[in-house]
């Protein structure tokens, strides 16, 4: 029988991954690395996939996940090869007003194969702040606000950096949020996220909207989802570059 794939998943390894700033970032990966072995391999080498881990951990990059599966379909004599790497990105993030430093945790993901015509799939999730518009609309004052994670996946047809993607959702969101912040800087928060309220639906458009208009990205896809602080269960919506193509196809129908 010939099987679809073979690895290894959740193996945690140490990586180094550029920053936009010059520097390496130290950070612990989860990741999962498949090959599509010939009809008549009956099984694969573990070691060869952490031997070639261990060779290109110093430095993670787009340019180096190509090389890293390149290197285990040819030692495999494989037909294809797949990575997906996760991991949590630390950005040094500012309070608005007072603008004390405080680190802020991202999840990235890089997702990529070899032998299949794969692209390389850059993923975040952000987190962010959503203040319900109804909630707003109805009360004598105050309206419920909730954490909310928007996660966005592209390919595009130049590099694109990590905090670059971050920055382009958080300009999408009712308020952005922050590792630290003092009560000048809660009050901001609070009034910001309080002057644009936003459904899920409205967020998952607007970060849409931002992704659409840029032309180095050619696919896309985000999704939402709003903890809700007055609700047991989470709000959630999700759309892809194939919405869009669809409302265009609409239009001129």
């Amino acid at each position: 029988m010939k099987l679809k794939t073979v690895g290894i998943k959740n193996i945690r390894y140490p990586v180094k991954v550029r920053e936009k700033s010059g520097g390496l970032q130290d950070t612990v990966a989860s990741i999962m690395l498949q090959v599509n072995l010939p009809r008549d391999f009956r099984e694969t080498c573990v070691s060869t996939f952490l031997a070639v881990l261990n060779k290109y951990q110093e430095e993670m990059s787009v340019s180096i996940f190509s090389k890293l599966l390149q290197e285990i379909k040819d030692q495999l004599q494989a037909n294809s090869a797949h990575l997906e790497m996760t991991f949590p990105y630390f950005l040094e993030k500012k309070a608005p007003v007072t603008k004390t430093p405080g680190l802020m945790e991202y999840t990235c993901r890089f997702t990529g194969g070899i032998g299949e015509g794969e692209d390389f799939i850059l993923s975040v999730w952000v987190p962010s702040t959503t203040l319900c518009p109804c909630s707003k609309e109805i009360s004598q004052y105050g309206a419920h606000n909730q954490r909310a994670e928007i996660n966005l996946n592209i390919k595009s047809k130049s590099f694109i950096w990590v905090e670059d993607l971050i920055s382009l959702v958080e300009s999408g969101v009712s308020c952005e949020v922050y590792s630290i912040l003092k009560r000048p800087d809660e009050k901001f928060v609070t009034e910001q996220a309080y002057n644009n309220p936003m459904f899920v639906e409205d967020v998952v458009r607007k970060v849409a909207e931002l992704v659409h208009a840029r032309p180095d990205i050619y696919w896309f896809s985000v999704g939402v989802e709003s903890f809700e602080s007055i609700h047991k269960h989470s709000a959630y919506a999700f759309v892809d570059s194939s919405c869009l193509i669809e409302d265009t196809a609409e239009g001129n129908s």
